[in-house]
């Protein structure tokens, strides 16, 4: 079983930076696809970035490349997401998610476990 608890989201201005952090409660004996997905109203959840814990590789929308960055702590039990250069469009609940062993697959509906969210509100 995996528990996620993500923690950081809030109001922001436009341009401003935010960390969010997911706190995962999960075996660090096997290696995990771990990602930050976001949903705006009205629009489906798509993936921010993933990230596996094997070997550190990520892989990024083309949204965000460039702004974020996914990244884990050395314990491998804490996952971020540092967004830079924030614009409106970005607001959205974002989630962190996880999916046993290898990225496989980056869609949201692959990944079984889910945090419960924290809003991100970027004001123009």
């Amino acid at each position: 079983q995996v528990r996620l608890v993500e923690s950081g989201g809030g109001p922001v201005q436009a341009g401003g930076s935010l960390r969010l952090s997911c706190a995962a409660s999960r075996s660090t004996d096997s290696s995990y696809c771990m990602g930050w997905f976001r949903q705006a109203p009205g629009k489906e959840r798509e993936v921010v970035a993933v990230l596996y814990t094997g070997d550190g590789g990520t892989h990024y929308a083309d949204s965000v490349k460039g702004r974020f960055t996914i990244s884990q702590d050395n314990a491998k039990i804490t996952l971020y997401l540092q967004m830079n250069s924030l614009k409106p469009e970005d607001t959205a609940m974002y989630y962190c998610a996880a999916q046993m062993y290898y990225c496989t697959s980056i869609r949201a509906a692959d990944f079984p476990y889910w945090g419960q969210g924290t809003q991100v509100t970027v004001s123009s």
